[in-house]
């Protein structure tokens, strides 16, 4: 199941390297830093709004569906892309990377989560942090592979365009081996030795289910959702502007960066994206939910005031701050499944995790713009290096401290909102 899992968030993480693709795209087609980064803005917006409105069908079609949808879209996205780059008509790349392409997305990212944790209900951190590695770890084939394409087809309307196909076809055929792998385990199936008995004594791990109707009318799930939309803003903003960003910030300096190297970046946080998916939401199932999420949130305000105060003297200390704050990110992805599956249970997990992915919807327009709009501004006033984006930073440890405290409100769900009650569950376990 891993495999499968992987084979799907593999490809549709090529999406954490569109910041490969923004200097071509502006230079090829005359296109501003904002307006370079709408089909990625769109793409994430489609992701959320997707997985929220398919999150049902998921559950009732089953993750095979999800993952043959998300494959026919996401390359989908990437051939139109490549057409509209070709006739310079940009607002074909818009639509085709951003909206069919984040169809794609959402289905796919949804796809095996679910599925995997009832796989694994012994370790559900450690399962979605398989799944949700591979869409971290994408970028990090994805960024030098396109590079490379870039290199050799060229920064042109003709060689992006080249580039677009080439990742729409071999994207195709990568996804398949998921959709011919995945199967769902049978009912009542659990690893040998082990019963949800277990669980029981754990914080804010419940026995009984909610469902997707009743979770949304509950104030965990909108806590969830503040605490899952700051952590991604502050991270995603760094992320989408990732290249651009290390090139403005050591400009000038004896350490600038290269166009190559900027990649490497790019690289080096997608590594960092995809093991703190998995390092971290393991460590969530030793340490708790919330308290992983502490981490996250606290530490990771701290890693941007680093950045903040030190600008452009230190480059390790930029590289490995930065780095710090995109396995957070990433961790925070692959914890927040499990996170649910505690509040509310098993039950529709999969459509309440859609449902909560508006968050990245919300963020993924945030972030971006906060970094994106700030950076054009202040180089319209003639600032250059940090001065881009000091702003930004600060903006991000405040909504990080929001995140902070929107997690220590998350209480257990009451029992009037528990499809079943918590007794009237044991006792149909130990009959």
């Amino acid at each position: 199941m891993p495999p499968a899992a992987l084979s799907v968030h593999l490809a549709i993480g090529q999406a954490y390297a569109w910041s490969v693709f923004k200097p071509p795209l502006e230079s090829a087609l005359g296109l501003t830093g904002t307006q370079s980064a709408l089909p990625f803005q769109l793409g994430i917006v489609m992701l959320g709004l997707s997985a929220a409105f398919g999150g049902t069908l998921v559950e009732r079609n089953g993750p095979r569906w999800a993952m043959f949808v998300s494959m026919t879209c996401f390359s989908s996205g990437f051939l139109l892309s490549a057409l509209g780059v070709f006739t310079r008509q940009y607002w074909l790349v818009v639509l085709g990377y951003g909206f069919v392409g984040g169809i794609g997305l959402g289905i796919g990212y949804i796809s095996p989560v679910s599925t995997l944790i009832k796989w694994f209900p012994d370790r559900p951190g450690m399962a979605t942090g398989i799944a949700i590695m591979g869409f971290g770890g994408g970028a990090l084939i994805a960024s030098p592979w396109s590079a490379q394409m870039l290199a050799t087809f060229g920064p042109t309307t003709t060689g992006i365009a080249t580039t677009f196909l080439v990742h729409g076809v071999v994207y195709a055929v990568f996804m398949s081996m998921g959709v011919l792998l995945v199967r769902v385990p049978p009912d009542g199936w659990a690893p040998k030795g082990w019963t949800p008995a277990a669980a029981r004594a754990r914080p804010l791990i419940t026995t009984a289910d909610v469902s997707a109707r009743n979770a949304i009318r509950t104030p965990q799930f909108y806590c969830l959702w503040v605490v899952l939309c700051c952590n991604v803003t502050a991270g995603i903003g760094i992320l989408e502007k990732a290249a651009p960003m290390i090139t403005d910030f050591f400009a000038g300096t004896p350490a600038a960066v290269a166009a190559g190297a900027a990649a490497g970046f790019v690289a080096l946080l997608s590594l960092a994206n995809m093991a703190g998916r998995f390092v971290w939401s393991s460590t969530s199932d030793l340490i708790g939910r919330k308290n992983m999420y502490r981490v996250y949130l606290g530490v990771g305000a701290l890693l941007y005031l680093a950045i903040a105060l030190a600008g452009d003297s230190s480059k390790p200390l930029f590289i490995l701050c930065a780095m710090g704050i995109l396995s957070f990110y990433g961790g925070g992805f692959a914890t927040v499944p499990a996170y649910l599956k505690d509040l509310f249970g098993t039950y529709q997990v999969g459509a309440i995790h859609g449902r909560l992915l508006t968050a990245w919807s919300t963020a993924g327009v945030l972030g971006p713009l906060i970094v994106n709009a700030i950076a054009d501004a202040q180089k319209a006033d003639g600032r250059s290096g940090p001065d881009l984006y000091t702003t930004s930073l600060f903006i991000m440890i405040g909504l990080l401290a929001v995140g902070f405290v929107a997690n220590e409100l998350i209480r257990p769900v009451h029992d009037k909102h528990h499809e079943r009650p918590a007794r009237a569950l044991e006792e149909g376990q130990n009959a």
